[in-house]
């Protein structure tokens, strides 16, 4: 999905984005040790969520998701839309994160399907970002998380292609579970732009303020 993605924004990042992004390398290599060590030391510490700034339109891959299953669009609002974070809890986001992320092969949608952009389950053991995040969550759901507070996200990565990401919301703020790397962190330490993520009342997507050139483009195309 990383580069169709990137595609479908019909953009390119701003200045200010394209510094961050020349920091990302430092702010990897850094990741891939310390905290990889830290995931199952203790729960994380308390910040901040992620900023909504208004509407977006979900990405097409999603749009056809909902269509051929729609219960997994649904939105249930008498679910919370953050959870309360138990130690039981946070081993559990680590388990299955981790499992997911050894079960399934990557492999972009133009190589394993011959389309440019499906979102699904992996059935095959094949997937690209997306299908990483959508069999964790099926999994946290069946666990007795949310669905509400298990968030679709776009982010634009380190190396400026779009990419999919979850977003667990909790009392201790935004958690991302991620196919590149096992290690749980903050929204606001992966060194991604956020672009947008499931809304939590409707159809609508939520904006997350990532910053573009092109004052005519879109985040969901």
């Amino acid at each position: 999905m990383r580069q169709t993605l990137f595609g479908s924004l019909n953009t390119r990042p701003s200045l200010r984005n394209t510094l961050r992004l020349a920091g990302f390398a430092l702010g990897f290599a850094f990741i891939g040790t310390g905290v990889q060590a830290q995931t199952l030391a203790g729960m994380p510490s308390v910040s901040k969520p992620v900023a909504m700034v208004g509407t977006a339109k979900p990405i097409v891959g999603w749009v056809r998701l909902c269509e051929q299953n729609p219960s997994e669009c649904a939105v249930d609002v008498s679910e919370p839309t953050t959870i309360t974070l138990s130690t039981k809890d946070w081993q559990t986001l680590n388990r299955i994160n981790r499992q997911v992320n050894a079960e399934i092969k990557s492999r972009t949608d133009k190589d394993h399907l011959g389309v440019e952009d499906r979102w699904g389950y992996a059935e095959d053991g094949y997937g690209d970002c997306e299908d990483y995040q959508l069999v964790k969550r099926k999994r946290l759901a069946e666990a007795g998380f949310p669905r509400r507070a298990l968030r679709m996200t776009v982010v634009i990565d380190e190396e400026g292609a779009g990419h999919a990401v979850m977003m667990v919301r909790t009392d201790r703020g935004d958690l991302i579970l991620d196919n590149k790397r096992d290690a749980i962190l903050p929204w606001h330490r992966t060194g991604y732009i956020y672009i947008k993520r499931e809304g939590d009342n409707g159809s609508a997507w939520a904006s997350l303020g990532g910053a573009f050139i092109s004052p005519t483009a879109t985040a969901g195309q």
